[in-house]
């Protein structure tokens, strides 16, 4: 093994750079977003955008600590790291504060802490070191059974509290396990339920009346066709042995899946993640009510137009027209006051972030830094994703933070140890022999 005479060599400035740029270009979205006449200072510690320096100044400690640490730390504590994210999760139930609607979050002072944050980067750390030991087959089911208990375990204790946002971010780490060679047609099954649930929502609200004594539901016409395209395909597969076994027991699937769509949407679902994605569907149109931070979401990043209205010159910025605008919803902030061509640099920013993330990931020796480099770009994807097709009415509004943009500390420190985790990972590459 070859030695190295500072921390600093190696170290991939790019991905720094675009980290810097990410984070200052988020403050000065943040002071916009909370701009106040009377509190004009960029340092103003009473405002959160003061908060958010220090919040950063911190995010800087942090990464200089990860970049101090010896690499192997990360793959030592890996399954550490998981179970205290796991206790906590379990501790936030009955410890917790409610927010929002879900407790999810620690109060301590003037920091608001979620775990959640802490799960994911140990889930990410844990399923790094399980896939990566050596000798673990990946084609056997009890691995993938194994890896895919390391995504679920967190997602029911996130479930309870409840926080249908977070959850979704766990999920994005099936595409690890696509890399790792887990069969399509999972992913391909995922689509089709997503599709269904979609198309149950939409076929609750139709109602046929063919004859004046007959109604005919939405529900029930599905299951007509289905069953009559059913009956097609076994007939014309009829001499393909077991062809009838996998189209009924698909078909059998389907529906059961299908008509326990309303329970699930009723039950589970809270009445604000109901609203919202009917507002979404255009199932129900609420532009006061439910689709409300929505509508003036899209009004400020349209009214942005080209090049923007200029910095702190946007009018739903400056009036606090769109709510949670410094978190959720900062993009919009984005979109209003620097308009199409700084949305372009974000998305920008992000693209190159992630695929730079996958392609160092690619050529590393290290297995376990190739697979936590993927969990790391899956993460920010799926927030980023998630974040900015709320924004512009794409996405179901789950309270998804924008990666180094949205206020607060621990999203900000959550996702700087993550990104920086990898940079030290990566800047060992040439001096690990696996």
């Amino acid at each position: 093994m070859r030695t190295r005479s500072s921390i600093f060599d190696d170290i991939d400035w790019v991905l720094v750079a675009i980290y810097s740029l990410m984070v200052l270009f988020g403050w000065l979205s943040i002071y916009a977003a909370t701009f106040d006449e009377a509190h004009r200072g960029i340092t103003d510690m009473t405002q959160n955008h003061g908060k958010q320096l220090l919040w950063i100044g911190l995010a800087a400690v942090i990464g200089i600590v990860l970049l101090l640490l010896d690499y192997r730390f990360f793959e030592t504590f890996a399954y550490l790291i998981y179970g205290l994210g796991l206790f906590l999760l379990v501790a936030v139930l009955i410890f917790g504060s409610e927010i929002k609607g879900a407790q999810s979050w620690f109060v301590l002072g003037p920091v608001n802490f979620q775990p959640t944050e802490i799960a994911k980067y140990g889930t990410a750390l844990a399923m790094a070191k399980f896939l990566s030991h050596q000798g673990q087959n990946f084609k056997q089911l009890r691995t993938k059974l194994m890896a895919i208990g390391f995504i679920i375990t967190p997602v029911i204790l996130i479930l309870l509290q409840p926080d249908v946002g977070s959850t979704l971010v766990f999920f994005a780490l099936l595409i690890v396990l696509y890399r790792q060679g887990l069969s399509k047609l999972i992913f391909i099954a995922g689509i089709s339920m997503i599709t269904l649930f979609i198309l149950a929502l939409y076929m609750k609200t139709i109602e046929v009346s063919p004859w004046n004594d007959l109604t005919i539901s939405g529900a029930q016409i599905f299951a007509i066709a289905l069953t009559a395209a059913v009956a097609l395909a076994i007939y014309l597969m009829r001499k393909i042995k077991g062809s009838w076994f996998v189209a009924g027991t698909t078909y059998a699937a389907v529906l059961v899946y299908f008509f326990s769509v309303d329970y699930l949407f009723d039950k589970v679902l809270q009445p604000h993640h109901q609203n919202r994605i009917n507002e979404l569907l255009g199932i129900v149109s609420d532009p006061q009510g439910a689709g409300y931070n929505v509508h003036q979401s899209k009004i400020a990043i349209g009214s942005g137009g080209f090049s923007g209205k200029g910095f702190l010159q946007g009018t739903q910025t400056k009036f606090h027209f769109v709510p949670e605008q410094s978190t959720d919803f900062i993009f919009c902030t984005v979109g209003e006051e620097w308009g199409f061509l700084g949305s372009l640099v974000v998305v920008s920013l992000f693209v190159i972030l992630i695929t730079r993330i996958i392609w160092r990931s690619e050529t590393q020796r290290s297995e376990f830094t190739r697979i936590f480099g993927y969990c790391v770009a899956s993460i920010f994807f799926i927030h980023f994703a998630i974040n900015v097709g709320m924004a512009i009415g794409l996405a179901p509004v789950v309270g998804i933070p924008l990666p180094f943009f949205s206020y607060g500390g621990s999203s900000l420190w959550s996702f700087t140890i993550l990104l920086f985790t990898y940079i030290k990972l990566d800047s060992e590459k040439k001096y690990v022999l696996r």
